[in-house]
């Protein structure tokens, strides 16, 4: 029996071959994650008095008012880069890395309740943006200050790497030990990744002692360096000099975040 001519009228149709919808892209991080972070943070950040907010932080040059305002600000760009995916109108993180700076450092020297009260305010807003993105939403690409274009969906990381980070920064009793597990050993797998992609970073293998995971470089010549994944996210990250590691004597980073 010969087969239908396909140009025959007579012929049957035959339908299309199913195309699998692409799965929807979804943040990582929970909006629950980013605000039990942002409380954390904020039951620090309200012992604070008028004088303990000029007090130097642990970033160089930054008081904790610097810090502080940085995390208010931050949370108003997320939520500028999630209206855009949400909308489609762009919305930049900031005006430039310059306006940035400048709305840092004019806010630094506020009272305390008035830096608490922005921290506050601003990640309200971001969770309101949050919970208002619908799943397609997410996969939209937004471009950060730096030039850096992601998913919107990046936005969430972004936001809790920032909450979780400059909460040690504060120094005031917040440590990397007190990171969540799954957001230390996420972290750090692209912490160890971007090492290996820079050209100016050392050759190093990382052993975590807590874990049994070991991450970067497994060439024969890459420096071995020990320790809880929490210690070696804190070191990469220069928030540790790296006291409680072994293999860190002679290595020099460089400025990652």
């Amino acid at each position: 029996m010969s087969s239908p001519d396909p140009t025959d009228p007579r012929a049957p149709t035959v339908p299309p071959k199913p195309v699998d919808a692409p799965k929807p892209v979804r943040p990582v991080v929970t909006l629950s994650a980013i605000s039990a972070a942002t409380r954390s943070l904020l039951a620090t950040a309200e012992r604070f008095d008028d004088d303990d907010v000029r007090a130097p932080s642990l970033l160089p040059g930054w008081t904790r008012g610097h810090v502080l305002t940085h995390v208010a600000r931050n949370a108003d760009g997320g939520t500028r880069l999630l209206t855009w995916a949400r909308t489609g109108v762009e919305s930049y993180e900031y005006p430039s890395m310059e306006a940035r700076a400048a709305e840092i450092e004019a806010g630094a020297g506020r009272p305390a309740a008035a830096l608490v009260a922005d921290v506050r305010d601003s990640a309200r807003r971001f969770a309101d943006a949050y919970a208002l993105m619908p799943d397609e939403a997410w996969a939209r690409t937004v471009q950060w200050t730096s030039g850096a274009r992601h998913p919107a969906a990046r936005a969430a990381d972004a936001r809790l790497t920032e909450v979780l980070v400059h909460h040690v920064d504060l120094d005031a009793g917040f440590m990397p030990r007190d990171w969540p597990a799954a957001f230390t050993s996420r972290t750090l797998d692209g912490v160890a990744a971007s090492f290996a992609r820079r050209d100016d970073a050392p050759r190093l293998r990382l052993r975590a002692t807590d874990t049994g995971r070991e991450l970067g470089d497994d060439n024969d010549g890459a420096m071995i360096v020990m320790g809880p994944e929490a210690s070696l996210l804190a070191w990469l990250m220069g928030r540790s000099r790296g006291d409680d590691l072994t293999g860190t004597e002679g290595v020099t980073l460089p400025f990652l975040y």
